[in-house]
């Protein structure tokens, strides 16, 4: 068969608006051609030098053709990049975390022991046997109310101080000195300063999860305001809009994508302090209960709670970038 090329050729003929094309057809397009970028770069190409050409015109079958293929590329990486890779990675892990308890079966139990031991928190997660005596589903619950509060109350401050600093640089020279000898501090070094102020440990735990999730989310907010091009302002002024509009409708559209990331390692880092936190100050929550367990010398119970710990991390980090993206309508870079 002789080969076409895409662009038409002098020989096509048109006859008024919504004629029939003589000539080159797409159905007459070598089959080698039609992968997903080559169909679609070239059928757009060939309908855009040919304005007149009717669809029905179209091959069809070389459309379905196209579209089989794509259903079976996407069909594939669906399948190694979600579920195969990953796969891989877990069984991986499990080998090697069977491997360590074969020889020291004295430091850890393999996986099914540590899965048949723990049977009765996985099955039933929300019990209530008494005060102290609660399922782990519950004692994941009041560990994530609490990091949530702090959480949230400690993005309340530190949006607006980074905005602040991004737009004004006396601010910026006024406060970064604060925040450079503030951010380093451990943030358990805050705990027994919290317990003196509050006297309990439920705010005292809230209270530390607030100036952990001030640093990443202030910087990052500071960052992504100061990096908003300086054409977009001059503009703004150019048209006289009050500085309240271009906050809201330049400054802070354009610094979203940095904000998320600070608020992301920020949640990430919360989630972490928790834990120790629960453990120092006891009470109900996923901390407590790994102390607790491991001062019984229960592995078992140790391991489920550092599996259930992992797994609402990447829970948590899941569901902020999938809020990033609604927000922004730009996809969240992985590791940011």
């Amino acid at each position: 068969m002789k080969r076409t090329s895409l662009s038409p050729s002098p020989s096509a003929n048109f006859v008024g608006i919504g004629g029939r094309l003589k000539g080159n057809r797409i159905g007459d397009i070598p089959a080698n051609i039609l992968t997903l970028s080559g169909f679609l770069v070239g059928t757009a190409h060939y309908l855009y030098l040919n304005p007149y050409i009717r669809v029905n015109n179209m091959n069809i079958a070389a459309i379905l053709v196209a579209g089989r293929a794509t259903g079976r590329q996407a069909k594939a990486w669906l399948f190694k990049d979600v579920v195969l890779y990953p796969a891989m990675g877990f069984i991986g892990l499990i080998t090697l975390w069977w491997m360590i308890a074969t020889f020291r079966s004295e430091l850890m139990p393999n996986p099914w022991q540590a899965l048949t031991s723990n049977l009765d928190y996985i099955l039933h997660p929300f019990y209530r046997r008494g005060p102290g005596n609660l399922g782990i589903g519950w004692l994941l619950l009041a560990s994530l109310r609490r990091v949530l509060i702090g959480f949230l109350l400690g993005a309340l401050v530190a949006i607006p101080v980074g905005f602040l600093i991004g737009l004004s640089r006396p601010a910026m020279l006024i406060l970064n000195p604060i925040i450079q000898i503030l951010r380093p501090v451990s943030p358990l070094a805050w705990l027994p300063i919290s317990l003196a102020m509050f006297g309990v440990a439920e705010p005292s735990a809230i209270f530390v999860i607030f100036i952990t999730s001030l640093w990443s989310t202030m910087i990052n907010t500071a960052l992504g305001v100061g990096s908003v091009p300086k054409d977009y302002i001059d503009v703004a002024r150019v048209l006289e809009m009050p500085k309240y509009r271009q906050i809201f409708k330049i400054i802070l559209p354009a610094s979203l994508p940095y904000i998320f990331t600070g608020l992301r390692l920020s949640l990430g880092i919360a989630w972490l302090v928790i834990v120790a936190v629960e453990m120092l100050t006891g009470g109900v929550g996923i901390g407590f209960f790994l102390w607790d367990e491991w001062n019984r010398l229960n592995l078992s119970s140790v391991f489920l709670a550092v599996i259930v710990i992992g797994v609402t991390g990447l829970i948590l980090d899941y569901l902020i970038s999938r809020l990033q993206i609604l927000v922004t309508h730009r996809p969240a870079k992985p590791g940011s």
